[in-house]
């Protein structure tokens, strides 16, 4: 990055920092799977978006697959950094799940191509798209495991999630995702499904 010439020609703090060519090219990709999907979309796709070249595009990413890599990864990033803030640890059980799982959707109607694209085409990529898959999946598991580490959990008689049960909630929530998103239907209209499904499988333990 290039610096300033000088303290007083400095933009206002309030000014949104320059976007790099690097996110240039990533942006450029989401819009094309959002436009057409990954398996349509090519290098010389994502470079004309990003109004760049293919000899920039290859000073950050090795192939199109990178370029998702370093996608999918941001994405994944913010959904978890996301998620997480909406919680109100201080809520009702109930509540707190339901905002979970109202962030989740929320995350997946701002991208549903690109939502989708991380369901559908990753499993087929190559070994850094399923390296990154494995690692987002333990990030949305941690988050799901500390998420569910608060008092009103415990004195409603709920342990922390097992890893087990993290894995169900949110493979069933994937899943649920790819199979609305595929179908035209929209996240919102499910949300109350999903909520009472997350309910009944992290809630109170009933039986003997």
């Amino acid at each position: 990055m290039k610096s300033s010439a000088s303290v007083e020609c400095a933009a206002p703090q309030s000014d949104p920092a320059p976007s790099t060519p690097r996110q240039r090219l990533i942006d450029a990709l989401a819009a094309s799977i959002t436009d057409v999907g990954y398996s349509a979309t090519t290098v010389a796709d994502i470079v004309r978006r990003a109004r760049t070249s293919r000899r920039t595009f290859y000073e950050y990413f090795t192939d199109r697959e990178a370029c998702l890599v370093a996608l999918l990864a941001d994405t994944n990033r913010r959904a978890v950094e996301t998620i997480s803030a909406a919680v109100d640890p201080a809520a009702p059980w109930e509540a707190q799940i339901r905002q979970a799982v109202e962030a989740w959707v929320a995350n997946a109607e701002s991208q549903p191509a690109v939502m989708l694209s991380w369901i559908r085409d990753v499993p087929a990529l190559g070994m850094a798209a399923r390296t990154l898959q494995r690692e987002v999946t333990e990030s949305f598991i941690a988050m799901v495991r500390t998420l569910s580490d608060t008092e009103e959990l415990r004195a409603a008689g709920i342990p922390m999630v097992s890893r087990q049960r993290a894995i169900m909630l949110i493979g069933g929530l994937r899943e649920l995702t790819a199979v609305t998103v595929e179908s035209g239907g929209r996240m919102k209209d499910v949300t109350d499904e999903a909520a009472a499904a997350a309910i009944a499988l992290l809630g109170p333990h009933r039986g003997g």
